[in-house]
């Protein structure tokens, strides 16, 4: 006796019970025999090629094939589950169309950036190390670089707004300025 005769006088859904206990070959080419043609037909209704829909039906049949042992026929005939995978393979297929793959490395030379990308990050970082060097500055040292460099007062206005002989002034910009590099370094 051939391994396909004795499933003659079995449902589809006992064959699905020998599968998913033996993985016996005999009653999955019953089944495959059975349901592919169909399958392949079912989805050639969504108008995709006939490779791709045979594709599909061999792809349902073999989750079929792996996962024989989550079939309940309790809840639904081995048909409607099939048709049902099939269906979701053909969903998961156009997902996939959706969003193709693109290799990164084919495209490189074709992204330019424009011109000092990188500026905002850049002034950011330079501003907060500013920010903290100045911090770094005794008071009156930092009052004359405000008044100088943010405020943009000559040495003599700041002579007149500090009350500072214009000589300490400039001295205070000097030490300031050492104290700046000191603390900036290289940058």
């Amino acid at each position: 006796m051939d391994e396909i005769s004795k499933f003659t006088n079995f449902s589809h859904e006992q064959l699905v019970s020998i599968i998913a206990k033996n993985k016996d070959r005999g009653a999955f080419k019953i089944l495959f025999k059975y349901f592919a043609p169909r399958l392949k037909s079912y989805l050639l209704n969504f108008k995709i090629s006939n490779q791709k829909a045979e594709d599909l039906a061999q792809e349902t049949m073999l989750v079929l094939w792996q996962k024989a042992d989550k079939f309940d026929s309790a809840k639904a005939k081995i048909s409607t589950w099939l048709f049902r995978v099939a269906r979701n393979k053909y969903i998961d297929q156009v997902r996939k169309q959706k969003y193709t793959e693109v290799n990164v490395d084919d495209h490189v030379d074709l992204m330019v950036a424009a011109e000092k990308t990188d500026q905002n990050l850049e002034e950011k970082q330079n501003s907060g190390r500013m920010q903290m060097a100045l911090q770094s500055l005794n008071k009156d040292q930092l009052k004359v670089i405000k008044l100088s460099f943010f405020k943009e007062l000559s040495h003599s206005q700041i002579a007149d707004a500090t009350g500072l002989p214009l000589g300490t002034v400039k001295s205070k910009i000097r030490t300031a300025f050492q104290a700046l590099r000191k603390e900036l370094g290289e940058y």
